[in-house]
């Protein structure tokens, strides 16, 4: 069975969850956010190593289990999402790492482990890469500039988009350089891919992978991890 690395980028402050510290650090089930996403993603078999990106003033991490973690490693974070994968995909390719890489949001603790499967499974043998996705299920509707309707979206080839995301390592790393060189926005791995021509493959993932970015998000969050708990 192959073995990956998983990056997961967590710099960020979470400014929208008006909390008193970055979200990845808020408490679920008496462990913070992050360390139930990086526990989940390594208790799938196929994942040997978390490299975990960190602001360098973060005073935090280190209280948590994952700063002895021996299958955790610490990189410095960036300003942005982008600049954080970065980071970590250097320290990869400088320690000669050339294989895929998954790369998780710090803030999705409920990730499961059969989509971790299927992204591996189906990503590889894509060639390019693959990300997890959820089919969009609502009406869509297109604004004007003064959040009047527009017009109405057709939904049927419409996806949100979720993480794991997987590609080989120095080809998202020179994709993500090119990219930042050239300023272009870099919402998630699979945006700068698609800037170098590539066309990564869409693998269905569950919905309640659910990324928490307001304050409403942490109690749903806390709901599907004891549901996740009660069915294992």
């Amino acid at each position: 069975m192959n073995k990956y690395i998983a990056i997961v980028p967590a710099a960020g402050v979470g400014s929208r969850m008006q909390a008193n510290k970055p979200k990845q650090y808020l408490m679920l089930h008496g462990k913070t956010i992050l360390e139930h996403t990086i526990e989940k993603l390594l208790s799938h078999p196929q994942i040997s190593e978390v490299v975990v990106a960190i602001s360098e003033n973060d005073g935090y991490f280190s209280d948590t289990s994952l700063a002895c973690h021996p299958l955790v490693t610490r990189v410095a974070g960036g300003k942005e999402r982008s600049d954080s994968v970065l980071s970590a995909l250097n320290h990869l390719i400088e320690q000669g790492y050339q294989d895929w890489v998954l790369v998780h949001d710090a803030a999705r603790p409920n990730v499961c482990l059969d989509n971790i499967t299927s992204l591996i499974e189906q990503g590889t043998q894509h060639g390019v890469g693959a990300i997890l996705a959820a089919r969009v299920r609502d009406t869509m509707k297109r604004s004007s500039s003064n959040n009047e309707i527009d017009s109405t979206v057709e939904r049927a080839h419409l996806w949100h988009a979720l993480t794991p995301q997987m590609f080989r390592t120095p080809e998202l790393h020179s994709a993500l350089q090119s990219a930042l060189h050239n300023h272009h926005p870099v919402t998630d791995e699979a945006s700068c891919m698609e800037l170098i021509g590539r066309s990564p493959l869409l693998v269905e993932g569950r919905s309640d992978n659910l990324k928490v970015t307001q304050p409403e998000d942490l109690a749903l969050a806390e709901f599907y991890l004891t549901a996740t708990t009660t069915q294992e």
